[in-house]
């Protein structure tokens, strides 16, 4: 018996659905994200504007309010400048190199995913605590990390320092050597090479792994949480600052705070969206 030739319709008809299934997905999916996405941040909303604009806009001027608001772009706008340094670095290292150690490298990279950032926390308060491993030599030259705003940078950067790495390696990995390797014969140094072939190169990844690691940093909460101390206008971050205010059933005002939070957010996705479409756009034209 002679095998039946593939026409264009058929091979069409063996990697399509039916239209029933297709429908159905569609409409499965857009059911949960109405419920379980749409529906809450609604309701973030709702609640934070229920008594007018002017006591929403109280509720985030309040001080302790805005030394939480503070405090959150304080610690986002150091750990992620340290993260994206470190990214680079090491997707570069691990990408465009061989070494002793690249593995072992890579586990540590992956780490913070494994790790609970309640663990990650405490792990810092062992170590820099009152009854932690340096926490005598800390307290003798005036030291303090865990309760001030240095430990809260600390388990920030912990948290987030693989995105912008995890985001590098594959695109630097797809890219290959060959044009680095043509700059070095053409005589240009290795930071000449960095900046005028890798670094243009990478900048859409390097920007949505940017992203991505500024959303975690001010969202985070668990290990923030254990090494703030939650002390009100010195240690509380925007979260923590909520979780606070919700406790006390000061609702609007913790609304108010969080549907701040949501609009970053939004944002956050807004970018990562574009520069999603401009990273497609780069590996296409490669």
């Amino acid at each position: 018996m002679k095998p039946h030739s593939l026409t264009p319709r058929t091979i069409q008809a063996a990697i399509s659905e039916p239209t029933w299934v297709r429908y159905s997905l569609i409409g499965t999916a857009l059911i949960f994200l109405t419920l379980f996405l749409l529906m809450p941040l609604i309701a973030v909303f709702v609640q934070a504007l229920q008594e007018g604009w002017q006591v929403y806009l109280d509720a985030l001027r309040e001080p302790d309010a805005r030394s939480a608001i503070y405090l959150t772009l304080l610690t986002a706008a150091i750990a992620v400048p340290l993260n994206l340094v470190f990214g680079v670095a090491a997707a570069w290292a691990i990408a465009k190199f061989e070494f002793r150690g690249k593995s072992i490298l890579i586990t540590l990279i992956d780490l913070p995913f494994a790790v609970s950032p309640v663990i990650s926390g405490l792990i810092f308060v062992l170590l820099f605590g009152l009854q932690g491993l340096l926490g005598p030599w800390l307290i003798q030259h005036d030291i303090q990390i865990v309760f001030a705003v240095p430990g809260i940078i600390l388990a920030t950067v912990f948290v987030t320092f693989p995105f912008v790495a995890r985001e590098l390696i594959p695109l630097l990995q797809a890219q290959g050597n060959e044009e680095e390797e043509a700059a070095l014969v053409l005589g240009a140094n290795g930071w000449q090479t960095f900046w005028r072939i890798t670094l243009p190169n990478i900048r859409w990844g390097l920007l949505y792994g940017v992203i991505l690691c500024n959303a975690r940093a001010m969202g985070e909460f668990g290990a923030v949480s254990v090494v703030s101390g939650h002390i009100r206008g010195l240690t509380n971050t925007m979260p923590l600052h909520v979780e606070i205010l919700y406790n006390e059933y000061n609702f609007v005002a913790a609304f108010a705070v969080a549907s701040l939070l949501a609009v970053l957010a939004l944002i956050t996705l807004l970018l990562k969206t574009w520069v999603e479409w401009r990273l497609h756009q780069q590996l296409q034209g490669q």
